[in-house]
């Protein structure tokens, strides 16, 4: 029997229903964050955003709570970025990621990391981590103090990528200013990471159950890793197949979600760096290729945005003057009165989210 072809519209309804953008569920925060297969948190506050978007009466406290009790930490990741992940999850994953972050650094820095004594930074670092919590500050300083002839930035990349750590509360907090400080990831969990063959499974499946049906070069584009085939080939008899309109072979988990193309999908604001526009090597399933340049900028920021009937349609941010919180929507092109509409009454709630201190509020269209 031929394989079933997803359109567009299909993967995009398959991936707004596993990243909970159909409709808010009742998960708790923590059920959360592993189903989304953890969340970018190259600021502090976007996470929050992004879990106020898919959840119903999530508050602040819900998260700060789970990265006081060491459930939740943000560490780096897949990419090479920091990111939200549970606990467990984490140790299982972090080992798996290793070779991404290796090449990363390479890439990064070439020529430099060429030949590079890679343990003996690592042992510094951990040295000098082990006494006290550490802000990448204080390690940069410590490093070049020990190795006055290597470059600080290199030093502290390779420590980074190399060395498991976790950031300590109030660091990664909503709101949280400053340079957070690190601890060894082991020693804040009391438990070892694991580096085992069932990760890279583990791996596959909270990315297809998080952004699924999905090709190979999405599963490497979301983790920076390379090479996946012979994992996947492992792995394939417990998967089922598609493909896409362009003839590309899609993997899927065999209970995952597949809604139809026809089912609305309202309204959705989404933080900064939000992993639904990152983790795909074809993007279009959520954003066209025309608006691309206007969300991805320079500096490694991606742009909040939000979605209309399922894809990216423009970009917002919030204002604070004085006791007053505005929030600026602005499309890419004209919307109908009744897609403000919905806007509105939406981004009045993610307003009063981020600037509950405010004491009024409003919600404007730019270009309309």
């Amino acid at each position: 029997m031929p394989e079933r072809v997803l359109t567009l519209r299909t993967l995009n309804r398959a991936t707004l229903a596993r990243q909970m953008l159909l409709e808010r569920t009742s998960l708790p925060a923590l059920d959360a964050v592993e189903r989304l297969a953890g969340l970018q948190a190259q600021m502090p506050n976007p996470p929050y955003i992004g879990l106020w978007t898919r959840l119903q009466s999530f508050q602040r406290d819900d998260l700060t709570r789970l990265l006081e009790q060491r459930q939740v930490v943000r560490a780096t990741m897949m990419r090479s970025t920091l990111h939200l992940m549970t606990s467990a999850d984490y140790l299982l994953l972090r080992p798996a990621l290793q070779p991404a972050l290796t090449r990363a650094l390479h890439a990064f820095f070439a020529q430099q990391a060429k030949n590079l004594n890679v343990g003996q930074f690592v042992d510094a670092a951990r040295a000098y981590i082990e006494e006290q919590p550490r802000t990448f500050v204080e390690i940069r300083a410590k490093l070049a103090e020990l190795f006055p002839d290597t470059d600080p930035a290199l030093m502290a990349y390779v420590v980074r990528t190399h060395l498991p750590l976790v950031q300590v509360p109030p660091g990664g907090t909503w709101g949280f200013t400053g340079s957070p400080a690190h601890v060894l990831a082991e020693a804040w969990l009391g438990r070892s990471l694991t580096a085992s063959a069932e990760a890279w499974r583990l791996l596959v499946h909270r990315y297809l159950a998080a952004f699924g049906p999905a090709t190979v070069k999405d599963i490497q584009a979301w983790s920076g890793l390379t090479r996946l085939q012979s994992v996947i080939k492992e792995l394939k008899a417990e998967l089922r197949t598609f493909r896409d309109e362009q003839g590309n072979e899609l993997l899927d988990l065999p209970d995952a979600p597949l809604p139809p193309e026809t089912v609305a999908a309202p309204v959705r604001f989404l933080p900064e760096f939000d992993n639904l526009i990152l983790s795909h090597a074809d993007r279009r399933r959520v954003i066209a290729d025309e608006y691309r340049p206007s969300i991805f900028l320079s500096a490694g920021r991606v742009r909040a945005t939000f979605l209309v009937d399922g894809f990216v349609y423009g970009t917002w941010k919030i204002e604070r003057i004085h006791d007053k919180a505005t929030l600026v929507i602005e499309p890419f092109e004209p919307l109908s009165a009744s897609v403000q509409d919905e806007l509105v009454a939406e981004g009045e709630r993610l307003v009063r989210f981020v600037e509950d201190r405010a004491e009024t509020f409003e919600v404007v269209f730019a270009n309309q």
